[in-house]
């Protein structure tokens, strides 16, 4: 085989441009059902992704794909929605026993955090919400599923959320797109900062969790007695 076949077949699941490149608009179906309703899948680049299709969507922007826009836009929304209701039947199905088999740290801080999510804003914001953060979107569905949240208010709420977060990265980076000439030169800068920008509700919580984090000091029994020296 060429080399230059092997290198086209060499797809890489973590670079946005390789799997539009290789599988088009079926791969946003399958790569979003994979993150979002999955485990497996929460390492997958949702976000850079839909805004990375939506560029491609704009004739001239690249001479190694082009895509059409209502495909992509059907593809993200349908991948979206599904899998994050096949992640819900699984987590109902499955109980907390499904999210325990997996071992990997960035996992289980996302339960934490999708947990968080669904205590303080509760069932509904917290659907809309996990949408727009890696890892806590793969978890968030499943945990719904364990903890029985009503099927309908589950369902309405992923549908919501799910096609804002798809439509509008995609719209997003079309209107990027259109708006900048020869906009592929930049294509890595600015996927580069999608994923930033994603990543951002993470980071910040780790500040906030570091910020409210009890110092080794602040103990309730530390007792200063018996350094203190006695007055003659």
């Amino acid at each position: 085989m060429p080399s230059s076949a092997v290198s086209d077949l060499a797809v890489n699941v973590l670079d946005a441009s390789s799997l539009l490149s290789a599988f088009g608009a079926l791969g946003i179906a399958v790569v979003l059902f994979a993150e979002t309703g999955l485990l497996v899948g929460f390492f997958l680049p949702g976000d850079s992704l839909l805004f990375t299709a939506g560029l491609l969507c704009v004739s001239g922007s690249s001479d190694r794909v082009h895509l059409i826009l209502w495909q992509v836009l059907l593809a993200a929304v349908g991948g979206a929605l599904l899998g994050a209701q096949v992640g819900y039947l699984l987590g109902r199905r499955g109980g907390r026993a499904l999210l325990s088999r997996y071992r990997n740290r960035s996992l289980h801080e996302g339960v934490a955090r999708a947990e968080e999510l669904l205590g303080k804003y509760g069932h509904a914001k917290a659907v809309v919400l996990a949408r727009f953060v890696p890892v806590v979107r793969t978890v968030l569905n499943p945990l719904a599923g364990v903890l029985e949240m009503p099927v309908r208010t589950f369902t309405l709420w992923q549908i919501i959320g799910g096609t804002v977060w798809a439509i509008g990265l995609v719209l997003a980076g079309y209107g990027l797109g259109s708006s900048v000439p020869n906009v592929d030169t930049y294509l890595l800068p600015i996927v580069a900062v999608v994923v930033l920008i994603s990543l951002l509700p993470i980071a910040l919580e780790v500040l906030r969790q570091h910020k409210h984090r009890p110092g080794p000091g602040s103990g309730s029994g530390s007792d200063p007695g018996p350094h203190r020296r006695d007055e003659p």
